[in-house]
């Protein structure tokens, strides 16, 4: 008779630490399949006003002062500069690649639409973050409407390829797919606020930023949705895990 399994308390590895630009909020590791430098940037109307060469080195500030003002070569430098860690964010709340790419085209284009918006220019990285994050949550909101009026295609298989190191073991890659298994069947906004937490290891602060709501609800939200993975997730092992990062209270 084969041994049952244990329902264990999850354990995630912890992301492992990353160097930020100057000004950045918040940082990501690169995606194992990094398809960003191929893009190009979203096009605009208006004609370039400096040299590639000398704009390259600039703060984020400077660049979105620049993009405001319609320097194409500044909005490009800010595309290129920042399109890895979006393309990262939206696909480890998705899950899966597809149309991951067609969100963050977007979110850049309603970034630079709203450059003069941004009061603090330092804090671009973050701010687009939250435009791309707002995006990925209302296509799932639009997703499960669909899927309630029979409309809705099937959900796309996780992609660990995307979503895991390279150098994950088959252990973590099998806990990953059931992680995300479950988290799909979690509201869309504890879904969110736990990955951004625990799957891309932004601390809490970043979490609110990003997710535009207070800390408390950040809080909340995590909250429950551990509560939810610690009730139903079954560790492979049959071993009892330690949960690696708990909210802090």
């Amino acid at each position: 008779m084969a041994p049952r399994l244990q329902r264990g308390r999850l354990r995630l590895v912890e992301p492992s630490p990353r160097p930020t630009n100057e000004g950045d909020e918040v940082a990501a590791t690169p995606i194992a399949d990094d398809r960003a430098e191929a893009k190009r940037p979203p096009e605009t109307s208006r004609a370039p006003k400096g040299s590639r060469s000398a704009l390259a080195d600039l703060p984020d500030a400077q660049l979105v002062g620049l993009g405001a003002e319609g320097d194409v070569q500044a909005l490009e430098i800010l595309y290129r500069r920042h399109v890895a860690f979006a393309i990262n964010l939206a696909t480890r709340i998705e899950g899966s690649p597809r149309d991951v790419e067609d969100i963050v085209h977007d979110a850049f284009l309603r970034a630079f639409e709203r450059l003069r918006d941004l009061t603090d220019r330092a804090a671009f990285r973050g701010w687009l973050g939250s435009i791309v994050v707002h995006a990925v949550r209302s296509r799932m909101r639009r997703g499960k409407l669909l899927n309630l009026l029979g409309l809705g295609r099937a959900s796309e298989p996780v992609d660990l390829d995307a979503i895991a190191s390279p150098e994950a073991s088959p252990h973590v890659r099998a806990q990953l797919a059931q992680i995300y298994a479950l988290l799909r069947t979690l509201p869309s906004d504890e879904r969110i606020a736990w990955t951004l937490r625990c799957i891309d290891g932004h601390e809490l602060e970043a979490v609110a930023g990003l997710t535009r709501c207070s800390l408390a609800t950040v809080k909340r939200r995590i909250t429950r949705a551990q509560r939810f993975l610690d009730e139903h997730f079954v560790d492979p092992t049959g071993k009892e895990e330690p949960v690696s990062k708990e909210v802090d209270q």
